[in-house]
């Protein structure tokens, strides 16, 4: 189990700041449905109601958008809710997921038998050999190789045989 990280006092007051604004725009914004739940059909109330219900409508839900601003910058801190601060620290942050997202790409490059360099050629040397000239052959019919390419692999790939 990897320890947690510690936030700061700070942080944390942020990030509850942000949760109850958010919870006090939810309950001011639901207060409306409530208001017209218990008032519906009656129009004595006139245009002072209507404005107390606009009010209301629009004050919740900007308090839940700067509550949940408020919670975001508080859980992830600044640079990691988008305002780079520094940006070493941030490429330092993102590198694992960069990393990983280059694997998943050359895992569906060897995947689909299309090769960029000398390990991925070994893999594709293993399928039979009808199926690399399948899919020589399907590059050649999608257009992404040309016919003398697809001629001079196919030639490598017999010779190989």
């Amino acid at each position: 189990m990897t320890p947690r990280r510690q936030l700061s006092p700070r942080r944390k007051g942020v990030y509850y700041t942000g949760l109850g604004l958010a919870t006090l725009g939810g309950l001011i914004f639901a207060s409306c449905f409530v208001s017209f739940a218990l008032h519906f059909g009656d129009f004595s109330m006139g245009v002072n109601f209507g404005r107390s219900m606009a009010i209301r409508g629009f004050g919740g839900m900007a308090l839940i958008v700067l509550g949940m601003i408020l919670a975001g910058l508080g859980r992830a801190g600044a640079a990691g809710s988008g305002i780079v601060l520094d940006p070493e620290k941030a490429r330092r942050d993102v590198e694992p997921w960069s990393r990983m997202q280059g694997g998943m790409a050359k895992d569906a490059l060897d995947e689909a038998g299309i090769s960029l360099g000398a390990s991925s050629d070994r893999r594709i040397n293993h399928l039979p050999l009808d199926e690399q000239l399948r899919r020589l052959y399907q590059l050649r019919d999608d257009g992404i190789i040309t016919e003398d390419e697809y001629t001079s692999k196919k030639r490598q790939i017999l010779e190989r045989m």
